[in-house]
């Protein structure tokens, strides 16, 4: 939905752990690549949701794809 796409504005570093997140990379993994704090890497998945009103990362992730974002 292109109004939903609107309404949500990610960072870049956003839209980068989406995209590790839609392709299965774990936290660990993630923070390894992007070289940052596993901590950090799950406030980034945290806000995620929060923006995209999602109860965990499979939620987020088929949000994201049906919204266009992945």
């Amino acid at each position: 939905d292109d109004a939903f796409v609107n309404a949500v504005s990610l960072t870049k570093r956003e839209r980068e752990v989406l995209d590790y997140l839609s392709r299965g990379y774990k936290s660990d993994d993630i923070a390894q690549v992007l070289n940052l704090k596993k901590d950090t890497i799950n406030e980034y998945r945290d806000n995620l949701m929060q923006k995209m009103n999602a109860k965990n990362s499979a939620e987020l992730i088929r949000k994201a794809f049906e919204s266009g974002l992945l």
